[in-house]
């Protein structure tokens, strides 16, 4: 099987602006999001740390390194998947998010999943 084909994880997000957390006033928004780990590859695979870009529309960037997410360290066998929520603030109501996860399979291969961008909006703030 093709290399990409064995370590291959598919992640997606949903997110969701936190009205009652926020500050608009003083450029606090505040958004939280859901994200599904799914690992679409051929060996099993253990979410090690993460590393996130945070970009708010005035172009502030936010760096985020860790390990795991929300305090876990998901071991995904094929056609598994993990979700869990977190949250996030900028100073802007709209924004970007994208990064990777840092993956080692089973077999002791190390690989990065990555994060596809996704928006952070107040709602009808964007089209």
């Amino acid at each position: 099987m093709a290399q990409e084909k064995r370590y291959q994880i598919a992640v997606s997000a949903k997110t969701r602006y936190l009205a009652e957390q926020s500050d608009e006033a003083a450029g606090r928004y505040v958004f939280a999001y859901t994200i599904t780990i799914r690992n679409a590859g051929s060996v099993t695979a253990q979410l090690i740390s993460r590393h996130w870009i945070i970009t708010d529309a005035q172009g502030l960037v936010q760096e985020v390194r860790g390990m795991g997410v929300v305090g876990a360290q998901p071991v995904l066998r094929p056609g598994q998947s993990h979700e869990y929520s977190s949250g996030t603030a900028i100073a802007t109501p709209v924004g970007i998010m994208r990064g990777s996860y840092q993956m080692v399979a089973e077999d002791g291969t190390r690989f990065d999943a990555d994060i596809p961008e996704f928006t952070l909006s107040v709602p009808r703030v964007l089209h």
